[in-house]
């Protein structure tokens, strides 16, 4: 797609932003043109899609009262996708009704995304921005999701205030991360960089992975509450990922406001 090349090949600004780490941003945003290539460098998520968007629809239906298999659930449910990237997720839940806005502190990822998703015939808001700048405009949502995001902030703790305070009373944030474990440094940096090449050597710091009673003491101090974490693990025979009570690598977390 010509346009989608032209527009990747600018320069791209990043927004500023205490929370910003615009070294994570660049690294991203060098390899934008493959966010919608299953078979590039962002395979992983390619393939980890399906249980992650089951898994965010049905919480959302359950939280409020939708019924997760007519054919647009979502409907009339406000959502802001923050660290959006190329769209992966903010597409599906837009065809499931939702009415999205999804952010980046990319311009490249944002452009990469506006476009495919114009020519998906999507109307996704989206914004060159942060949690911070759309925080700061007083906007709230039903839902806030930011999937593997926290894990390349440069303050998670403020990150994830900024999250919280875009959650409407009675609203979820959910998130998806990487727990800090031995497993998950030999799995998650040695398996998925090193040896499978999933991603670029170097796109994590295991270091930077939060373990869930983080996130919970950080989400308890945003006003939020946890109502549950679910692992995400991948089996090589099948070549799939699958929902379970195994945290120890990936895992999601639903928290809720009261």
């Amino acid at each position: 797609m010509p346009a989608l090349d032209k527009a990747t090949k600018k320069p791209g600004r990043q927004a500023a932003d205490a929370t910003v780490d615009p070294a994570e941003v660049e690294r991203f945003a060098a390899i934008a043109a493959e966010w919608w290539d299953p078979a590039g460098k962002f395979r992983p998520l390619h393939r980890m899609n399906p249980v992650r968007l089951e898994f965010i629809r049905d919480r959302i239906c359950a939280r409020f009262g939708r019924d997760p298999k007519a054919a647009r659930p979502l409907a009339g449910v406000t959502l802001i996708d923050i660290g959006a990237g190329g769209g992966l997720i903010a597409e599906p839940l837009a065809r499931l009704g939702a009415a999205v806005t999804a952010i980046d502190a990319s311009e490249r990822n944002v452009a990469v995304a506006r476009l495919h998703a114009e020519g998906q015939g999507l109307a996704i808001d989206y914004r060159f921005a942060t949690a911070g700048d759309v925080a700061g405009a007083g906007e709230s949502f039903d839902v806030v999701l930011s999937l593997e995001v926290i894990e390349h902030v440069a303050d998670r703790a403020a990150f994830l205030a900024d999250c919280a305070a875009l959650v409407r009373p009675g609203g979820l944030m959910i998130l998806a991360t990487l727990n800090r474990t031995a497993k998950s440094f030999a799995l998650g940096i040695v398996g998925a960089e090193y040896i499978l090449r999933w991603l670029p050597i170097g796109t994590h710091d295991w270091r930077r992975f939060v373990r869930p009673s983080e996130l919970a003491a950080d989400l308890r101090h945003a006003g939020l509450r946890i109502a549950e974490f679910k692992g995400i693990a991948y089996n090589p025979l099948a070549d799939r990922f699958s929902l379970g009570s195994d945290i120890d690598v990936n895992y999601m977390a639903v928290a809720e406001r009261a």
